[in-house]
């Protein structure tokens, strides 16, 4: 045994041999992604409100205004794939941090991408944006470590309530953000960019400072030394090997929830503007949705923990529709219906993402979940890239009621993959109701 090897063992040692500093350990590590995720949401936001308003004004078109979006998911998907790596190798502290970091550079680049007008360096910044994004997401794996198998959802919803403050806040600063950003000689819409530069980092530094011992290099290390002494696993801690068929629901649970919400989320700002929308009240409708993607997580967690995640995949397909739906017949000029429409939009992804999410966790193990989970979300983040582009063109050769009409109808693939699901024998059950 090696030094560092050495090292690691004297400080995960008493959690191995302890299943009560187990599950202190699983509270503070779920404690530290809440307060992470606060300064995570702000970041996330400032991309969703403004990224395909900025890239509208200085291409001066609107054929292109999916690129922001399809950039900066883009650019999470690579993030994705690497922070999937680096926490598999060096545990979710330094992956999550590293992530974080890089989405605030990728902020500070937007802004300086916006003082110069240059349309090349903003592409390239919004890449780099992306980090960020792929890292928030990411973070809700981080709570379920330690989380045995009937509180997984909810940790998962957990770390995603506590990113509604951020989130919400980040959209309604618009105006604020964007009158600091004039007065100090910065474009208004790179304001909210600011704000997110410094969000993404803050949540880089919780990570980085406080989350020690890692939750997932004790998770393995538990794993991995109850395999050695060749033990059956626990049933209550829910460790098993990976199953496929697992993986692929969980996944496209989660892939088709994104392509859905992104496409419509980015142009629902295009076309407000279209219709008289002022800055500050496209601000108020997309803080609303994304609270509606984060804050029902509580209530989401205890239902997929309860009634099931297949249960509530097709409750997520089905409100997705009813979102497109209510999108397509909102009259333009009225805030209330676009809120409604916008609100059921965030909640049908919320649902796809927690039962989604969870899938996946039942069907990995400790030794390659990190890694598994990094490759899912580069294809969730790939979807969203998806939505993000084919939305602006969809909009710009037909119209916004098409593109909500065709994103409801997408969202009711998920009833046949439940269907699927529910036909195999070896999707995992893990005393959880499938």
């Amino acid at each position: 045994m090696t030094h560092e090897s050495q090292l690691i063992d004297s400080h995960i040692r008493p959690y191995m041999d302890s299943t009560d500093m187990q599950r202190k350990l699983y509270k503070r590590s779920l404690f530290i992604v809440v307060l992470s995720q606060i300064f995570g949401g702000a970041g996330l936001a400032a991309g969703v409100t403004v990224g395909a308003l900025l890239a509208q004004e200085m291409l001066g078109t609107e054929s292109f205004a999916g690129v922001p979006a399809a950039l900066f998911t883009l650019g999470s998907a690579v993030a994705a794939f690497l922070v999937g790596r680096l926490s598999e190798h060096y545990g979710r502290r330094l992956g999550l941090a590293a992530g974080f970091f890089t989405g605030g550079l990728g902020a500070l680049g937007v802004i300086l991408a916006a003082v110069n007008n240059s349309v090349v360096l903003l592409f390239i910044s919004l890449l780099i944006y992306g980090a960020g994004t792929a890292t928030n997401l990411q973070a809700r794996y981080a709570g379920t470590d330690l989380a045995k198998s009937n509180q997984r959802a909810k940790a998962i919803s957990i770390a995603m309530v506590s990113t509604t403050i951020g989130a919400v806040a980040g959209p309604n600063m618009v105006d604020f953000t964007g009158n600091f950003a004039t007065s100090i000689g910065v474009p208004a819409l790179g304001g909210p960019f600011l704000l997110a530069a410094a969000a993404y980092t803050l949540a880089g530094m919780v990570f980085f400072i406080f989350l020690r011992p890692d939750p997932y290099v004790v998770a393995k290390a538990v794993f991995e030394a109850q395999q050695s002494l060749d033990q059956k696993v626990d049933e209550g801690t829910g460790v098993q090997k990976s199953t496929t068929s697992g993986l692929i629901v969980g996944a496209t649970v989660m892939i088709l929830t994104q392509i859905v919400m992104v496409a419509i989320m980015t142009m629902t700002p295009i076309h407000m503007k279209h219709h008289g929308h002022s800055l500050g009240e496209v601000g108020l409708v997309i803080g609303i949705h994304v609270g509606s993607m984060f804050f029902p997580s509580l209530i989401t967690g205890v239902l997929v923990d309860k009634i099931g995640r297949t249960a509530m995949s097709v409750a997520s397909g089905g409100v997705l529709l009813l979102a497109g739906i209510v999108a397509a017949v909102a009259p333009p000029d009225s805030m209330v219906v676009l809120v409604i429409a916008l609100s059921l939009l965030g909640i049908g992804w919320n649902f796809g993402l927690i039962s989604g999410t969870a899938i996946i966790v039942d069907a990995t193990d400790p030794t390659t979940r990190a890694k598994t989970q990094g490759t899912i979300d580069v294809l969730i983040a790939l979807a969203g890239a998806t939505g993000g582009v084919m939305s602006g063109m969809v909009v710009a050769h037909s119209s916004y009621a098409t593109l909500s009409l065709a994103g409801g109808g997408l969202a009711l693939l998920l009833i046949p993959v439940v269907i699927w699901s529910r036909s195999k024998s070896n999707v995992p059950v893990l005393n959880n109701k499938t």
